[in-house]
């Protein structure tokens, strides 16, 4: 009698996928809060600040992205939560994208439109690391 194993990937990232994602938040988080701190005070370094953030988040997010399209191509998908984890990273990365054209232009001409997309850009982060963290698997496992 012949045993066979049915093999199932797991959805959850390992420890350098898992250490990239997590270094996605306080980027785009600390991004976010130089937009905040410019919006109040005018003060250009905020602006800087909030630049360069955004381009620390963009290449974690995009290593993660890379990472997540391995195990969605490696996943047995039962269940989207693959997909949906590989979709939010990717609007993530191009809204943060777009956020980062956005800061590329005078300070002045960032605002309001910078602050908004760094908000949205922290959220789908913080989301997108919540879901890419749980301990599902692919097959729906716990």
């Amino acid at each position: 009698m012949t045993a066979t194993t049915q093999r199932t990937y797991r959805s959850t990232p390992n420890p350098l996928h898992a250490t990239l994602l997590a270094g996605t938040v306080p980027l785009f988080l600390g991004a976010m809060l130089s937009d905040i701190a410019y919006f109040r005070s005018y003060q250009i370094q905020w602006s800087n600040f909030a630049s360069w953030l955004i381009a620390g988040g963009l290449v974690f997010c995009g290593l993660a992205l890379l990472f997540a399209l391995v195990n969605l191509i490696r996943a047995e998908q039962k269940k989207g939560r693959p997909m949906v984890y590989f979709l939010l990273l990717l609007a993530t990365w191009v809204l943060g994208f777009i956020n980062a054209f956005e800061h590329a232009k005078d300070a002045w001409a960032a605002m309001p439109a910078g602050l908004v997309l760094s908000v949205i850009v922290a959220l789908l982060a913080c989301v997108a690391t919540a879901i890419g963290l749980t301990n599902l698997r692919a097959g729906g496992e716990a």
